[in-house]
């Protein structure tokens, strides 16, 4: 059943391949056209995965790790499934005790491949498989049918320390997870494409896959047979005249594949600044004998500008013999015999083949450019592909918020906000939020997606599933630039820290120190924002990561004593990197950025209040506050959740909710909160981004967005003055130097339906505000939209 060979061995498994295509697609003709004997017509779909690195985030047990990769028909069965046509190991591995046991496999029985063993201690390790594996699927037993192919990729592991060739095959029990990406109709004809496979939570990891696709003629020769034409069809269900159409628009495909592939070959080779002979790729003369001057079709478009000479001996081009067999339609084909048609085919499928092959040559010549341009590339497309499942609108940061001091309501200043959104300030703000998304959710379930992109099924798999994000954009100049302009400015500023495999950075960012720190929220644990750092890493591979400890266990107390130790920490933490990045060269310039989740953002911002960290404040860069209460909790709505405030209150006399609450002292202008905003914590940041849900009940929805709230708009009462005092102090802070910084607001509007509206965790809000947590899909969405704010 199973099939192994060693590293230095490269597999063609054409003829086997052959054979068992073969046998399907005559089984397949058989059913289809029992009393039809017809000439041997047929093409494959050749996959080609190239899986180059296993890049370990943080998998949460070491072991022995392996990689199983399947293909099949999204609407057929495993019958249909692609089979393992050759393998090749481009690159020798390293030998060392973590590669002891160096074997591939195939499957026979399920038409798997399996990579060798290797061994995982640590995070941040790297192991360079350098493998690729083809998949052939038959043209013949999907003809007809638009269907999309599923590439599967699956993770196998065993803790056992040690690994022998008895432990081997027991890898194949210990299933961990499983990542699936789709591959659309229109991609099979040909693509290229970066696919990194990521799996779950518990084995966060990043595999740099890249996946290469083409229709090709396959490798096997039918014999030519001269059949009587009163003999080819006999009364059965299909006729000549329908099977003749039918291979035409296999030649017809044939045409198409080589276009793009051709195509393609000229976008990486200007892309990667390599030349590629592409000399002598053009149709053979035969091919123009199957459209005859007596053909419907050529006479129906001779006085066409765009149709090719017919005449004896002249070669036409790839792009013009598409134009014009783009013409041909079914009632045109009932002229070409047979002898012709197998000809066109030969002659389309040679020029094809030797088109693939010189592609794969020159990815072998020019592998590690290839894969950093198709790494540029698929990130650079992220923006327009997910901009599904994100609205924007520009909404001014508000001068100042005043009060008229006459009828008790609240206006803006003078500088009224000019704002596409159509919400009317008077409107329940978090009903309208919720309303929107809900409106561009049903917007998505009309969809439908058809592109020529590789799909992550995680994402695709249920579209409606997917968060809504809705990005407020502040004023801000130059970053906000047209949609289409954005690629390119990517490309120019913020692609230059995606992954290389190389392991080198650009002597531009050699000596630039960038720290982010993460600081987990109420009762929470260090690493409950790994899901956050995991896609941080992506985006910038170098940065230095300080998952804060200080406050683990200890935020019953003060935020000033929380702030303390979280301001020690980071300084500590600084010193040794800066020492460390001292001693290697010249340290030209900090980044510092921070990542809060629910209170921990008021730790954040107590730290930065602390006079020893002065001196690092003017390296503050990037500030991502998830579900903060920036403004405490005055006005909150939730009765349920102030009732539980108000028992820890009188119950355990916890420092940080009375604080929280505003009940920290008797007057509110003296009161932790009030002061904190008038300190500068917001005001040297270069990127500011605070992230909301309308779902999140723990929040009140204003103090996570630091906007007004309908509540204070008819409060004349003196805590109403404090809070639009406490509002303006934080508004203040973000509007200085508005023009030279970033600014946004994030509505994340969760799919909840699957937790059930009766759950107890949904009636109180809570489900949103741990699903920041456990949900990396908006992250995503926002980092690889705006690179810049992460790099």
């Amino acid at each position: 059943m199973f099939r192994r060979l060693g590293w230095f061995v490269g597999l063609n498994q054409t003829n086997l391949t052959t054979k068992r295509l073969l046998s399907a697609q005559q089984t397949a003709s058989a059913s289809a056209r029992p009393n039809c004997q017809l000439p041997m017509l047929d093409a494959v779909h050749e996959v080609a995965v190239y899986i180059h690195r296993f890049h370990n985030l943080d998998l949460f047990e070491q072991g022995w790790y392996r990689i199983k990769v399947t293909m099949r028909w999204e609407d057929g069965d495993d019958s249909y499934a692609g089979i393992p046509a050759r393998v090749v190991q481009y690159e020798v591995p390293e030998v060392g005790a973590d590669n002891l046991r160096r074997v591939w496999t195939i499957d026979d029985k399920d038409n798997s491949f399996s990579t060798p063993s290797f061994r995982i201690r640590y995070a941040r390790q790297d192991v360079f498989l350098s493998i690729m594996v083809s998949f052939y699927l038959s043209y013949g037993l999907n003809e007809g049918k638009s269907s999309a192919v599923i590439l599967k990729f699956e993770l196998f592991h065993t803790p056992t320390p040690e690994i022998g060739p008895e432990l081997q095959s027991s890898l194949d029990v210990c299933a961990a997870s499983v990542h699936e990406y789709r591959i659309p109709p229109k991609a099979l004809l040909g693509l290229h494409s970066y696919c990194p496979v990521h799996f779950d939570a518990f084995h966060a990891v990043l595999v740099d896959t890249s996946v290469h696709v083409s229709l090709l003629k396959p490798g096997y020769h039918t014999p030519q047979l001269k059949v009587p034409s009163d003999s080819l069809v006999s009364e059965g269900t299909y006729g000549e005249d329908h099977v003749k159409s039918s291979k035409v628009l296999l030649i017809k495909a044939l045409m198409t594949a080589h276009d793009i592939l051709l195509d393609d070959l000229r976008r990486i080779s200007k892309g990667i600044n390599q030349a590629i002979d592409l000399t002598g790729i053009t149709l053979e003369p035969d091919v123009t004998k199957l459209f005859n001057s007596n053909s419907p079709a050529q006479a129906k478009i001779t006085n066409d500008e765009t149709s090719p000479q017919m005449s004896d001996g002249t070669q036409i081009s790839a792009e013009k013999y598409t134009r014009y067999i783009n013409h041909l339609t079914e009632e045109s084909c009932q002229t070409f015999s047979w002898d012709d048609m197998l000809n066109s085919f030969q002659s389309t499928g040679n020029q094809l083949l030797y088109l693939w092959n010189t592609f794969l040559k020159f990815h072998r010549e020019n592998r590690t450019k290839i894969l950093e341009f198709l790494c540029h590339s698929w990130a650079n497309d992220r923006r327009a592909e997910w901009s599904i499942w994100m609205v924007y609108s520009k909404v001014d940061t508000p001068h100042r918020y005043i009060s008229n001091g006459v009828d008790g309501t609240s206006m803006y200043g003078s500088l009224r906000p000019r704002s596409t959104n159509t919400r009317r300030f008077t409107d329940d703000p978090v009903q309208t939020a919720t309303m929107r998304a809900e409106l561009h959710r049903r917007g998505i379930a009309q969809m439908r997606i058809n592109n020529r992109s590789i799909q992550d099924m995680y994402i695709f798999g249920d579209p409606l599933r997917v968060p809504i994000i809705i990005v407020e954009r502040g004023s801000v100049k130059s970053y906000f630039l047209p949609l289409e302009d954005k690629a390119m400015h990517v490309l120019e500023n913020g692609s230059r820290d995606i992954i290389k495999l190389s392991g080198n950075i650009s002597q531009q960012n050699e000596h630039i120190l960038r720290v982010v720190v993460f600081v987990h929220g109420f009762q929470g644990h260090h690493l409950d924002l790994r899901l956050i750092r995991n896609q941080w890493l992506l985006i910038d591979p170098k940065i230095q990561v300080l998952m804060s400890e200080a406050n683990e266990e200890k935020t019953y107390g003060d935020f000033r004593e929380m702030g303390l130790r979280l301001s020690q920490e980071v300084i500590s933490f600084l010193k040794k990197k800066m020492d460390k990045a001292s001693r290697a060269g010249t340290l030209k310039d900090i980044k510092l950025s921070f990542v809060g989740h629910s209170i921990g953002n008021l730790i954040i911002r107590a730290a930065l209040a602390e006079s020893i960290m002065e001196p690092y404040l003017r390296y503050l860069y990037t500030y991502v506050s998830i579900s903060g209460p920036h403004l405490g909790y005055m006005y909150s709505s939730n009765s349920i959740f102030n009732s539980g405030l108000w028992l820890l209150k009188k119950i355990k006399g916890i420092q940080c909710i009375h604080q929280l609450t505003f009940t920290d002292d008797h007057d509110l202008e003296n009161t932790f909160i009030y002061n904190l905003s008038k300190k500068k914590t917001l005001a040297n940041f270069k990127n500011v981004i605070l992230l909301s849900s309308p779902q999140d009940g723990y929040v009140p929805y204003h103090s996570a967005r630091i906007e007004q709230c309908q509540a204070a708009t008819s409060d004349m009462s003196k805590q109403g003055k404090v809070f639009l005092k406490m509002l303006n102090n934080c508004l203040d802070q973000i509007r200085i130097h508005s023009d030279h910084r970033v600014v946004m607001r994030c509505d994340i509007n969760f799919e909840t339906s699957s937790y059930g509206r009766r759950n107890f965790n949904t009636l109180i809000g809570r489900a949103a505000h741990i699903e920041f947590l456990e949900c990396d899909i908006f992250v995503r969405f926002i980092m690889w939209s705006f690179p810049e704010l992460f790099s």
